[in-house]
């Protein structure tokens, strides 16, 4: 009598997978900033689409354990740039301490009318005016992160400064405008096509998202930004204290700053 073959138990593993081990073993025996060979190479060798080496490039990106240079190919990654809790620092100010180079993509800088939400964040009256930045923020080339910056009106002449290679806080102190305190929040999504796109990261990937509340050193709010990061190449330590039996319940804290 014919054996009954139980499918389930003798399912082979999808082309993509045998890859991806490939692909770690790679990865694992390298170096950060080692050159993976190209998605026309991975098919040719495996006999399948580029397509499917392509899904197991992506998947290995998810993870963060190597990264993808427009124009220049798939590397190992070197982890992401862990920042320290406590201090403020302009994107550029904190890359230069990396010993990396600050750079921005700029998508757009101009005057608009402020949404609600900004008049919120930055204590306007309806109608007002802000100065709106939208870049992509890059360290060595590498996109981290996409930044949307609102800045009160009187800080218009920094639309004039270098805002692809400069600092816009640098800007700001230029022309008499200090930031000096930050509070804010740390929220996630998941990036939409236009984010991954920007980011060359795949489809819905992790963003960490920081809102930020900037004062001058007048004490009024000066700068509204939320900076979406991709998490597998930027993320923040937070050290805590053990909290005193005194201390206040959690429902009575805020979710946000006011």
């Amino acid at each position: 009598m014919p054996k009954t073959v139980n499918a389930k138990a003798t399912k082979l593993p999808h082309r993509y997978e045998e890859i991806e081990t490939w692909l770690r073993t790679k990865v694992k025996k390298g170096q950060p900033g080692n050159l993976l060979p190209a998605e026309t190479e991975i098919a040719e060798k495996f006999g399948v689409s580029r397509m499917t080496a392509r899904h197991a490039v992506l998947n290995l990106m998810r993870e963060g354990l190597v990264d993808r240079k427009r124009g220049a190919g798939t590397f190992i990654s070197s982890g992401p740039l862990h920042r320290r809790e406590g201090v403020l620092l302009s994107f550029t100010e904190d890359m230069k301490r990396r010993g990396l180079t600050a750079s921005s993509e700029l998508i757009s800088a101009k005057i608009i009318s402020a949404s609600k939400k900004d008049q919120g964040a930055l204590k306007l009256k309806p109608g007002a005016k802000i100065v709106e930045i939208h870049r992509v923020r890059k360290a060595d080339g590498t996109p981290l992160a996409l930044e949307r910056v609102a800045l009160i009106e009187k800080t218009a002449p920094v639309l004039k400064f270098d805002l692809v290679n400069g600092s816009l806080h640098d800007a700001l102190r230029s022309i008499n405008f200090t930031p000096t305190l930050a509070s804010g929040w740390l929220s996630a999504r998941s990036a939409d096509q236009g984010e991954s796109d920007a980011l060359e990261i795949p489809l819905h990937t992790a963003l960490l998202v920081e809102t930020r509340v900037i004062e001058s050193d007048k004490g009024l709010p000066l700068e509204f930004t939320e900076t979406a990061y991709a998490s597998t190449r930027y993320v923040i330590d937070v050290k805590l204290n053990l909290a005193p039996a005194f201390i206040a319940p959690y429902n009575a804290a805020p979710m946000e700053p006011a």
